[in-house]
């Protein structure tokens, strides 16, 4: 009797990679410059972030996925109808494979890793689909969250508010201002996370890593 043969597993063909200055032209990407409704403080464009200097550089981060990007703006006119003169205010979109590698060897090997994705499984703003996001008040104030943008501590964790509120570590018009953000952003179509009031996500983590090109 003979034995069929066993053919090798096919490797999985690799994902397309995008350079983050190819992203203008890119069909898939649409620039969040010049939406009304959105307030641009692109941190990581600025010295006034955890890493206190500019790392993009001449890098256009102000980008999104088309979809998120659409998200975004349904979450913002959410926000209008309910908060009137209110606005989102984005902190961070698109960051770049190379930056993201770069924020990450800052903080590797300490505790506060865990606030970054690492490089290899790859961070949901690689692939456009993640914002860092604030609240702007109708006279264009920046509301206070109780902690920064960026805060890596217990504060900033939406899965601890509760406890500190009753520690009077949050007051509860900060805790407010938290609540309406995500109000906004899942209206949106957005996800939260655990550690950071800031970070929202748009579709399946799991499924953009496995299907989306990264830009790097």
């Amino acid at each position: 009797m003979t034995l069929p043969l066993s053919l090798p597993t096919p490797m999985p063909t690799p994902l397309p990679l995008i350079a983050c200055e190819d992203i203008a032209a890119h069909p898939d990407f649409q620039s969040l410059r010049g939406l009304p409704e959105i307030d641009l403080d692109l941190r990581y464009a600025t010295p006034d972030n955890f890493v206190s200097r500019d790392v993009y550089g001449p890098l256009d981060c102000a980008y999104l996925r088309r979809d998120a990007a659409a998200g975004l703006q349904r979450a913002a006119a959410w926000l209008q109808r309910h908060r009137a003169g209110w606005r989102i205010r984005v902190f961070d979109a698109l960051r770049p494979q190379r930056v993201q590698e770069a924020l990450y060897a800052e903080l590797e090997g300490t505790p506060l890793a865990l606030y970054l994705a690492h490089p290899e499984a790859g961070s949901l703003h690689s692939f456009g689909v993640a914002v860092d996001a604030g609240l702007l008040d109708a006279d264009g104030r920046e509301l206070d969250m109780g902690s920064g943008f960026d805060e890596m501590c217990l504060l900033s964790h939406p899965d601890h508010e509760a406890e500190h509120l009753a520690q009077g570590l949050l007051t509860a018009q900060q805790l407010s201002h938290r609540g309406w953000l995500r109000a906004a952003m899942r209206a949106g179509g957005f996800h939260t996370i655990t550690t950071e009031w800031w970070h929202f996500e748009f579709g399946d983590r799991e499924q953009a890593r496995a299907t989306l090109p990264r830009v790097l």
